[in-house]
C-alpha cells in the first residue's frame, strides 16, 4: 500500500474557542490529504473521466493540538472493491509523535459523463497500492 504524507503548522485560523485545532478543521485536513493523493496519481485523463463522492466518514480523535504544532498528515486507500474505496488519514504531532486523529472513510467512484457510481477500473486500484 502507497502512503501520501504531507506536513502542516497548525496556525491560528485552525484554533477554536479551547485554543486547540478545531474538530470541523480535522475533517477539512482528512479531505484535502485525500483530493492532494488523488491529484498526485491520478492522470489527466483519469480526473476528466471520474469523480469521488464521500459516503461516509468515521474519525477519532485521540489528542489536541495547539499553535504552533507541527503535524504530519498520512493517508492511504486500504480496499477498493467494486464501486467503493476506503481510505485512512491518520494525523500525528510530528515533535512528539503522539497520534492525535484517526479517520476512515468511504468513498464511491462517479464517472463524470454520467453523474453515476461506476467500478474502480485496475487502472486506478494500482495508483494506490
Amino acid at each position: 500500500m502507497q502512503i501520501f504524507e504531507k506536513t502542516i503548522t497548525v496556525s491560528k485560523d485552525d484554533l477554536d474557542q479551547l485554543n486547540h485545532v478545531n474538530n470541523v478543521r480535522y475533517v477539512q485536513w482528512v479531505q484535502d490529504m485525500a483530493e492532494a493523493h488523488w491529484l498526485k496519481n491520478a492522470s489527466e485523463d483519469i480526473r476528466n473521466s471520474y469523480f469521488w463522492v464521500l459516503v461516509q466518514h468515521t474519525i477519532n480523535y485521540k489528542d489536541e493540538a495547539v499553535l504552533g504544532d507541527v503535524l504530519n498528515l498520512k493517508t492511504f486507500v486500504s480496499k477498493s472493491e467494486g464501486i467503493t474505496s476506503i481510505r485512512h488519514v491518520e494525523i500525528y504531532n510530528s515533535k512528539t509523535g503522539k497520534h492525535l486523529v484517526t479517520s476512515e472513510t468511504k468513498w464511491c467512484l462517479m464517472a463524470i459523463n454520467s453523474k453515476r457510481p461506476t467500478r474502480i477500473t485496475e487502472e486506478i486500484v494500482t495508483l494506490f497500492q
